[in-house]
């Protein structure tokens, strides 16, 4: 299901806070394929800590990100559809989300391999995109539910490839 150009549907303002969580601090506002935008933002903020931490203390970084930003985002995500209409192009937290999820198996493997970030990138991508699996029946649970799980149900199918390929590789 492609999203619709954001519309303003109320004459009330939408609060900074929740605003900024639902567009990845702004990142959903960048012009041509927000949710893209916003998977980059994940990496960008992610990059910092997988580089300068032991491969320990990234993987908690991660999960604890992907767990309180799945809570905020849902939450987020559910108020922009107030002031936005039904999944807004521009709440990307969820594309955050996601990636930061599939990000997971490659704060354990050696730096050497960073193509496995672009990887996880375009595997995130490939399957929020195309929604294959059931992931695009994840979109039918109500507001902010509905605009999370489908992106956490993509992030896993990531991880799932990218542990299969770094048993084999890594």
């Amino acid at each position: 299901m492609k999203r619709k150009k954001v519309v303003p549907i109320t004459d009330k303002k939408f609060p900074l806070f929740p605003r900024l969580v639902a567009t990845s601090f702004g990142f959903g506002f960048l012009p041509v394929a927000p949710g893209t935008w916003g998977a980059i933002f994940a990496i960008l903020v992610w990059l910092p800590v997988y580089l300068c931490c032991t491969p320990m203390v990234a993987f908690i970084a991660t999960a604890v990100a992907t767990f309180v930003f799945t809570v905020l985002g849902t939450w987020a995500s559910t108020e922009s559809e107030k002031y936005w209409g039904k999944d807004p192009v521009i709440a990307c937290v969820d594309e955050t989300v996601g990636q930061w999820l599939s990000l997971l198996p490659v704060c354990v493997i050696p730096h050497d391999y960073w193509w496995e970030i672009l990887l996880s990138l375009a595997l995130f991508r490939f399957f929020d995109i195309y929604k294959p699996l059931g992931i695009r029946s994840m979109e039918k649970f109500p507001g902010g539910w509905g605009m999370m799980a489908d992106d956490l149900l993509a992030g896993a199918y990531s991880v799932a490839i990218l542990l299969v390929l770094n048993y084999f590789i890594v």
